[in-house]
């Protein structure tokens, strides 16, 4: 019923060595501050799922925490490659990295159908690609009552489903609002949750276009201002563009990526 706790806690609780964990955030509230403390706690032989593991995937891979990927963009948002990723994937360091590449609309009806509780969605897409070559779980579908060839994806429930939000109450219910991305579809699809949120104030105060997740859909909440830096948190901060284009250079050398992770 969303305890209120914190971060140290909810990740020593919720995130176990194998686990499957989404952590969401589309450009906007991106848990970079909970995929931190994954990283200082060392769990290994994560599934991370996410549509597009950008700076904070990288460093989850490259400190070794993950076993797989599953994912449908990689990259660091207008600078270039996630090099840390590049490496697990070619040269296997510092674990090899499995990867599941589907499409954003693929990934976006993956956690939706995990949300309602369906075994899979059925989209139009992946047309025109070559995705289902590579990845086991893309299958076509014929409808049954138009005979159009469809395309079927398997849902997504996350063992942990990890988001940021501006705001929470005493009682555990979030507040977010901006580009919210698939952040609801995750918690509901999760078989545990964690929020972390800017503040948590004694009322939440309606803003247009809000979204509200209550507080029986949520395990944890933690307050953790600054959570989502370098990402940004409308209403508190802006995106650390500089942030992004120096972890390029970080990421490049395994010596100088060491020397960030050691510091962390």
């Amino acid at each position: 019923m969303g305890e209120v706790t914190t971060l140290e806690h909810a990740v020593a609780a919720l995130v176990t060595d194998g686990a499957t964990v989404a952590l969401e955030g589309f450009t906007h509230l991106i848990p970079v501050a909970a995929g931190h403390e994954i990283i200082r706690q060392g769990r290994r032989d994560l599934t991370l799922v996410r549509m597009t593991p950008d700076i904070v995937y990288d460093q989850l891979i490259g400190a070794g925490c993950a076993r797989k990927l599953v994912f449908s963009w990689a990259g660091n948002p207008g600078v270039g490659s996630l090099h840390r990723f590049r490496d697990a994937v070619q040269r296997g360091w510092p674990v090899p990295l499995e990867t599941e590449e589907h499409s954003h609309a693929g990934m976006a009806n993956r956690f939706a159908a995990g949300a309602a509780g369906l075994p899979f969605a059925v989209l139009r897409g992946y047309k025109g690609t070559d995705l289902a070559k590579y990845t086991a779980t893309i299958k076509p579908l014929t409808c049954p009552f138009t005979g159009e060839e469809l395309t079927a994806v398997p849902a997504i429930n996350p063992d942990v489903g990890i988001i940021h939000a501006q705001r929470a109450d005493r009682s555990g219910n979030v507040q977010m609002w901006g580009i919210t991305g698939v952040q609801k579809e995750v918690v509901l699809a999760s078989r545990a949750s964690l929020v972390t949120v800017e503040e948590i104030v004694d009322e939440l105060t309606p803003l247009p276009g809000a979204v509200v997740l209550p507080s029986w859909i949520t395990t944890y909440v933690a307050a953790v201002p600054g959570g989502a830096r370098p990402s940004y948190a409308l209403g508190y901060y802006e995106r650390d563009n500089t942030y992004y284009q120096e972890w390029d250079a970080i990421s490049r050398d395994r010596d100088t990526f060491t020397k960030w992770l050691e510091a962390l």
